[in-house]
């Protein structure tokens, strides 16, 4: 029934709505005065919500809407409070709802903006009336990204260029603001460009960078993307710098082998191609030419072009380079020796310019000069250890460089030695004095004071041919130094090789270790030394069973596992140098361990079931022996003999006896015993084969006999008694056993016990007339049984 209600109501609504009601736009009067207009602003795509009147429980409200420049209203939405109707076409001025009696906008359209009545019926005391609300509502337009336009992206500097920020759309008033970044990231606010359009005119370098513009109404503000302006021009005339920075008149200069790094900058945009010319003869292509290794030829004129390639414009710069170079490796100092002076060198040719040499010592300086200096000073009263320094200067380098020489004596006395030569040719007889500064001079004397040679400095060799007759002679070297006073000398004496052994006679047993010893008492040159085997060939380190031990002047001559079939024998120790040679022998003499004694077997028996022997043995005869070892040789049946293999080893040397098993009843085995002594078997026993045991029966049957005694004395005596504790279930037995009398039954039981322990049969004589009386009383019985084998 409401749906019906609200269906006539808004037909009557929407009849009232066609008769001319409107005059000037204005409501025709009614109950109610009509309320005054309420401007309101709404965002596009925003939400707005549309009061109605205040008024008391309103029957229906009505909203409409009319567009700027139209006198008809459209019916927008209607309600009774329990139902709602929206118009289909309000779907233009966005997403429409009623909440109670406001009017909900969603989305907000542009169409939306006009003039909005909301007509409320309402009753008061039985009568209705009518609430007019007027809302003029206006929809803002935010602002659009903006965007910067260029009349030209890259123009040339000098030329006009207009910057523009577009915006798509935006309510006005909408007002403008600009940035500048410069391409290295600097970035300013243009304060004083507020205008859309920005006119620079003319451009130059400083205007290239990002241009970024916001766009700002009453609604929102946004900032464009940034754009870039690339301003071409250039190249500049071209700067040139040299690293490292040294000047000389009008040149730049370097020193040889270090590194020069040349650097042209020409400002231009887009940035110049650079091309280096060394004496109008192009050597590079890029802004920075390094020279690794600066030598003299890179020395000359420097021309550095700078191109832009946009505008195609040219510019260049020279300079002059000068190459200062060292002289090679380092100044050399020397000093040699003279007759109460020293003279000392300092020399360092070369170089350009030639560097300047001045010696410093402990009383002054020489005078300066270039490539060579020679100062003789003299050296009385100079200390060991003066010390004097080589200064040199050159412009190449950072600082000057020093060459120092010390004054030193020669530690010690000259140390004389001797050598050969190849095949004992030539005895050197050489003298060494290390150290000192300048070095000491040595000189050969022999034993006469005779001069051999002239002098040398260290070391000096003196060659003579080798010959026996060098043998004792006496050799001497004297050195002489500035510092040194008196002159120190060193001596020497030749002498031919002496040794001796440790002994002449060796003797070991098989298997054990012999040490021969051969010492070398005096020989020099010095002597070599080896031995001879028995066969007169020398023993080496990798021969078997030797070794050589060599401890200063002694060697020694191990034998290892000595065999008397190879090792017996002389043995020479021999040494010989350039002068000469000695030997001496020593005998060795291996002897062999005593055979052990002869093995005879006493006994060989089986034990049970013929799975073991049992085997004992006895020795005959003197020998030396270390143990036994016992063999055993299978024989099966039907087959050949088999071989000898061993049953029982490591037997100690006081055992006799052994027992053997895990054998084969069924086979029959052969046994046989062996002495032992350190290395070798004594000659094996007689060969024997294990027999039964021998059979004793004595024991035997007497075993038998006594067990079958006693067994059948304890079952005699077990029937007995129960014969006697129930005569009636053996009636003859009870008659031969006992008889009757006439006295007390007790007397007769005690006369039965008697006898019984006596020994004696249970047998009695019965007197006449006596007759047997049956007596059901127990009758204790005790038995004695001795049993003999």
């Amino acid at each position: 029934m409401a749906g019906g209600l609200l269906k006539n109501l808004h037909l009557s609504l929407c009849f009232l709505l066609q008769l001319p009601l409107w005059n000037s736009g204005q409501l025709l009067p009614t109950l109610s005065a009509p309320s005054r207009e309420v401007p309101i602003k709404g965002v596009q795509g925003d939400s707005l919500e549309l009061s109605c009147a205040t008024v008391p429980t309103p029957l229906v409200v009505f909203w409409s809407f009319t567009p700027p420049g139209s006198l008809a209203p459209q019916p927008i939405a209607v309600t009774n409070g329990a139902e709602i109707k929206v118009e289909p076409g309000a779907l233009a001025l966005g997403s429409v709802s009623l909440r109670n009696s406001s009017l909900v906008l969603e989305g907000l359209r542009i169409a939306a903006q006009g003039r909005f009545l909301c007509q409320a019926l309402y009753s008061i005391d039985g009568e209705l009336h009518t609430a007019y609300s007027y809302i003029i509502l206006s929809v803002l337009v935010p602002v659009s990204k903006p965007q910067v336009r260029l009349s030209s992206s890259s123009p040339v500097e000098g030329a006009s260029l207009v910057v523009a920020c577009v915006i798509r759309e935006g309510t006005d008033p909408v007002s403008f603001a600009w940035k500048h970044q410069g391409p290295q990231g600097s970035e300013g606010t243009l304060t004083e460009k507020t205008e859309q359009l920005l006119l620079l005119e003319p451009v130059n370098r400083t205007h290239t960078g990002w241009y970024i513009c916001s766009a700002q109404n009453e609604v929102n503000r946004l900032n464009s993307e940034r754009v870039y302006l690339d301003v071409i021009y250039g190249p500049d005339e071209p700067r040139i710098t040299v690293e490292p920075f040294a000047v000389s008149a009008d040149s730049y200069w370097a020193s040889e082998w270090e590194e020069v790094t040349l650097s042209c900058v020409a400002s231009s945009n887009p940035p110049s191609r650079y091309v280096w010319l060394h004496d109008h003869i192009q050597v590079y292509s890029g802004p920075t030419y390094v020279i690794t290794h600066a030598h003299q030829s890179h020395a000359g004129l420097y021309t550095c072009l700078a191109h832009n390639s946009h505008l195609d414009t040219h510019t260049q710069a020279t300079i002059q380079l000068t190459i200062f170079y060292p002289p090679q490796g380092q100044p050399t100092c020397a000093v040699f020796p003279d007759t109460g002076a020293v003279v000392l060198n300092c020399t360092w040719p070369g170089g350009f310019p030639a560097a300047q040499l001045q010696w410093e010592g402990p009383e002054g300086t020489s005078p300066s000069a270039p490539t060579n200096l020679i100062w003789t000073h003299l050296s009385n009263h100079l200390p060991n250890g003066s010390i004097f320094t080589c200064i040199t200067q050159h412009p190449a380098l950072a600082r000057p460089v020093l060459c120092r020489i010390t004054l030193l004596e020669p530690r010690n006395t000259p140390t004389c030695s001797i050598k050969v030569t190849t095949k004992d040719q030539f005895v050197m007889l050489s003298c060494e004095w290390p150290g000192g500064q300048p070095s000491g001079s040595l000189t050969w004397y022999n034993k006469e004071k005779q001069l051999l040679g002239s002098s040398r400095s260290s070391p000096a060799i003196q060659l003579l041919k080798a010959h026996e007759g060098l043998a004792g002679k006496e050799f001497t070297c004297r050195g002489t130094h500035p510092l040194r006073n008196p002159d120190p000398e060193c001596r020497l004496q030749l002498e031919s090789p002496q040794l001796v052994v440790d002994q002449t006679h060796v003797s070991v047993l098989e298997g054990r270790e012999a040490r021969l010893g051969c010492l070398l008492q005096r020989g020099n040159p010095p002597p070599q030394l080896l031995w001879l085997g028995p066969q007169q060939r020398p023993v080496k380190s990798d021969t078997p069973h030797y070794t050589l031990q060599q401890s200063g002047s002694q060697l020694s001559l191990i034998l290892h596992d000595a065999d008397p079939a190879h090792h017996n024998g002389i043995y020479h120790c021999f040494a010989w140098n350039a002068l000469g040679n000695a030997s001496h022998s020593t005998l060795l003499e291996v002897q062999r361990y005593p055979a052990p004694p002869n093995v005879t077997i006493s006994s060989l028996t089986y034990g049970r079931q013929r799975s073991e022997v049992r085997l004992q043995w006895a020795t005959k005869g003197p020998g030396n022996l270390t143990g036994f070892m016992v063999q055993r040789r299978a024989s099966p049946p039907a087959s050949e003999a088999g071989v000898w293999e061993r049953a029982a080893a490591d037997i100690e040397p006081d055992c006799r006896g052994r027992r053997l098993g895990g054998l084969d009843p069924g086979i029959l085995y052969f046994f046989r015993v062996l002495a032992l002594n350190h290395r070798t078997a004594g000659h094996p026993s007689e060969v024997k084969t294990p027999v039964d045991p021998p059979f004793n029966a004595y024991p035997a049957v007497l075993g038998a006999a006594a067990t079958g005694i006693v067994v059948a004395t304890v079952v005699s005596l077990l029937v007995f008694q129960y014969a006697v504790r129930h005569p009636e279930i053996f009636p003859r037995l009870g008659q031969l056993l006992f008889f009757t009398t006439r006295g007390n039954p007790q007397d007769r039981r005690s006369m039965m016990d008697a006898e019984m322990q006596a020994g004696e049969g249970p047998v009695s004589t019965m007197a006449p007339g006596s007759s047997l009386e049956p007596n059901d009383t127990p009758v204790n019985v005790t038995i004695t049984v001795t049993a003999t084998p």
